[in-house]
């Protein structure tokens, strides 16, 4: 990030709304607009204190009576995968990967339906049509990739698509925006896994120190692999944390 000042950007607040994470808890987010050309500099500077970037806006929770919301980010080249994790990079190491552009496709969508239709059959998303869709990839005010994840070449064709994600480099790291794959692949479990730590693979190789991967939440079994990747960060309200290997995520 730079040394130069931006604007001092103006604030909201949302409605609470039921939270769609923890049964009986109300949700409510503060957020504030993207815009101008201080739009890089604000984005980073305000996902350092826990805001994530969704289109051209960035939101952080804040719900009364309620933190459990904990943003955590994997210090990638200090990364140590587990043994079931290497076992998942080498099952998937022929898994081809292309950065690309902020554009969609139709693949991209339909791979998006089938893996919101089996893994959140209930989540708002599944209301998005393509429209929607192109929305939340190219309507983007910062440095935006969409990194696809296919399989191997053959007969001279490109690969089927199973898995993508939509990923902000920043200055310190990669963000992980959202990313989706094939849920029911017969022999490629574990994709998520893959995906996640490509990402620490290439924020590692640009010499990138983390990677951001948003908010866990204790309870949500949901949210729970993200506390497989160490060593591991977690925002605590004297800064960034580490959580040691031998300690409780909580």
């Amino acid at each position: 990030m730079t040394d130069q000042t931006f604007r001092f950007p103006r604030f909201f607040v949302t409605a609470p709304s039921p939270c769609p994470y923890l049964p009986g808890k109300l949700e409510r987010k503060v957020f504030t607009e993207l815009r101008g050309e201080d739009a890089v500099e604000l984005n980073e500077a305000l996902s350092r204190i826990g805001f994530r970037r969704s289109q051209n806006v960035v939101y952080r929770p804040s719900c009364e009576g309620c933190n459990a919301c904990v943003s955590v980010r994997v210090l990638a080249p200090r990364f140590a995968p587990s043994q079931t994790q290497r076992r998942i990079m080498r099952r998937n190491d022929d898994i081809e990967v292309s950065i690309c552009e902020p554009w969609t496709t139709p693949e991209q969508f339909d791979l998006l339906r089938a893996y919101l239709g089996q893994r959140h059959p209930e989540g708002g998303m599944t209301r998005m049509d393509a429209y929607d869709y192109a929305e939340m990839v190219e309507q983007t005010p910062v440095n935006t990739l969409v990194i696809e994840y296919r399989e191997p070449m053959a007969d001279g064709r490109q690969g089927r698509l199973i898995g993508c994600c939509l990923t902000d480099r920043q200055a310190d790291g990669l963000s992980m925006v959202y990313s989706f794959f094939d849920p029911a692949h017969p022999t490629r479990s574990g994709l998520g896994t893959f995906i996640i730590m490509d990402h620490i693979r290439q924020a590692a190789a640009a010499g990138l120190d983390f990677v951001y991967l948003g908010y866990w939440i204790e309870g949500c079994e949901r949210m729970n692999y993200k506390t497989r990747f160490r060593p591991i960060e977690r925002l605590t309200t004297r800064g960034w944390k580490s959580v040691e290997a031998s300690a409780s995520f909580a």
